[in-house]
């Protein structure tokens, strides 16, 4: 019995002995597998900091060392903002990485904030750090020695006009150069050839300085009889024609004559018989040597020269004193005659500087488009906004940053009687108006109690008043929006088509709400404008990239 009783508690021992060997080996793998779970420790310096200062936010990772480790990247600190992110220090033990990096982040806003908790990401496993809590004070001032103040109100200031002095100035310059251009090539006085002063002297005067240069040729060395005697008969024959006025450059040599005649005849030219028997003989020798290829002798040739010179002064001297009638109607039509041809020239400038004028807005049409011209030369307000000096600023409290084409003005808001007890404060500020081309608003509501804002009633109250103010057929779409600094909310959008009583054919419309808040706040941002306009939606997607909400009430 004693021998039976000592086996069994012998086999109850190795029972339990083995048992717990079992556990103990079941527990080795997990004890193995333990010491390869990575390690993530999240720290900060301090807890309380004053305005501007900063803490130091430390994540130390211990993993292994082929681990993937992404740490926390951007403003995902917020309300706190992240000012540098540095990588601390890389120890290596071994199959084994300590990894380490240092956030600097500061808060320019007094109050009590919450560092969220960050995602640190080990081989695609997401493990989340400790949150934390910290005060921000605010800088104590002395106010016996600093004097303080009351806000300035916003004021209106004046747009600057640097830009358009510059746009003046190219414009000036330009107009200075075309202006130039056509004042040289077409306006001033050119000085004079040889050919023009000659032909701007009197008939008489010029008809001496021709036979002069005549005398001078060398027809007759190199033998062109024919060529000597067309000149010199033309000569006498355009004088005759302008000082005489005969038609003496068409008539035949008989007709010529007989016109001298019958001038001589009725007493209007006192020439002597022997002087037009002379011109006579010199045209009928002229008629031969072109015709008939007569050839002279060369001091016969001569002689013709000096006896049209001496019929030249000869019917000069004949003519008759010209009365002063004959000087005025003169006068005058050399003065028509100039101004004929200064007008001439202007309109020869004017037709040049419209060719340049159409082709460089052909050019421009066609390179920029027809709207983009039009709008430039006639002006767009659109346009103008987009193009002119942009305003960054914040705007309520809890603050909306934002910025925009002119500052947003304060807006006095009468709260109806039922929300009252409900809003401790509301501040709003607008650019523009709904109905209008483009409009921008902002508005931060804090509510007495901390309960959460209710944004559909919100949107809801906004599209109301659209439809009031003539929105028909509204189209509603939301989605998530993020701001720069990580801040999600809501975006409302849509069109609409908008019909006022006093206008006949209807315009269509879009809108953006965006919607923020938290406990006990509620930010909103409400943008509207014409469907279609390139510059408007230019201007929406630049405040949209530049807005931004502090969430902290």
């Amino acid at each position: 019995m004693q021998s039976e009783f000592l086996h069994s508690r012998k086999r109850k021992i190795l029972g339990v002995f083995t048992t717990a060997l079992f556990g103990v080996l079941l527990l080795l793998p997990l004890m193995g597998h333990s010491q390869t779970e990575p390690k993530v420790e999240a720290k900060v310096d301090t807890l309380a900091i004053k305005i501007g200062e900063q803490i130091h936010y430390t994540i130390t990772v211990d993993a292994d060392s082929t681990a993937v480790v992404n740490f926390p990247e951007g403003q995902t600190f917020s309300p706190l903002e992240t000012v540098d992110a540095i990588m601390a220090d890389t120890i290596r033990n071994k199959d084994r990485v300590t990894l380490q990096r240092i956030y600097a982040l500061t808060q320019f806003d007094s109050g009590a904030y919450t560092i969220p908790p960050q995602i640190v990401t080990i081989n695609e496993r997401q493990i989340f750090t400790d949150s934390f809590r910290v005060k921000v004070a605010d800088v104590a001032v002395d106010t016996t020695k600093q004097k303080m103040y009351d806000i300035k109100p916003l004021i209106q200031v004046e747009r600057s006009t640097a830009d358009m002095w510059l746009t003046a100035l190219w414009i000036l310059l330009g107009l200075i150069v075309v202006g130039g251009l056509v004042y040289w090539f077409f306006i001033r006085k050119k000085p004079l050839t040889e050919e023009e002063k000659v032909a701007l002297l009197p008939p008489y005067d010029r008809a001496l300085l021709e036979l002069k240069k005549l005398e001078n040729s060398k027809y007759l060395i190199q033998d062109e009889y024919k060529q000597y005697y067309s000149e010199l008969t033309n000569i006498v024959r355009m004088y005759l024609e302008e000082d005489v006025h005969l038609t003496a450059m068409e008539s035949t040599t008989s007709e010529l004559i007989a016109k001298l005649e019958m001038l001589k005849d009725s007493g209007e030219l006192k020439l002597e018989d022997n002087t037009i028997d002379q011109f006579q003989k010199i045209l009928q020798t002229a008629d031969l040597v072109k015709f008939a290829k007569s050839k002279p002798a060369t001091f016969v040739a001569e002689q013709d020269r000096k006896l049209v010179e001496e019929i030249v002064v000869k019917t000069h001297e004949a003519l008759p004193e010209p009365t002063e009638e004959d000087l005025m109607l003169n006068e005058e039509y050399l003065a028509e005659l100039a101004k004929k041809k200064q007008r001439k020239r202007i309109y020869l400038a004017a037709a040049i500087f419209a060719g340049i004028i159409f082709l460089g807005g052909a050019f421009s049409v066609a390179y920029f488009g027809l709207k983009q011209v039009k709008d430039t030369v006639f002006g767009y307000p659109t346009k103008d906004l987009l193009e002119g000096e942009w305003v960054s600023s914040s705007y309520g409290f809890p603050p909306i940053q934002l910025e925009t084409p002119d500052v947003l003005v304060r807006q006095d808001v009468k709260l109806p009687k039922e929300t009252e007890n409900l809003i401790k404060q509301l501040q709003a500020f607008s650019y523009g108006s709904y109905v209008g081309i483009f409009s921008v608003s902002t508005s931060s509501i804090t509510y007495k109690e901390e309960s959460d804002p209710n944004f559909d009633a919100a949107i809801s109250t906004i599209l109301s008043n659209f439809e009031k103010l003539g929105l028909k057929n509204i189209i509603t779409k939301q989605e998530e929006f993020t701001t720069q600094s990580g801040v999600k909310g809501i975006k409302t959008y849509g069109t609409g088509t908008f019909e006022p009583p006093a206008q006949q054919a209807g315009k269509k419309a879009k809108y953006n709400i965006l919607s923020f808040g938290g406990k006990g706040f509620m930010q909103q941002v409400v943008i509207t404008w014409e469907d279609g306009d390139e510059y408007a939606e230019q201007i929406v997607d630049r405040i949209l990239n530049s807005l931004d909400v502090k969430t902290q009430a």
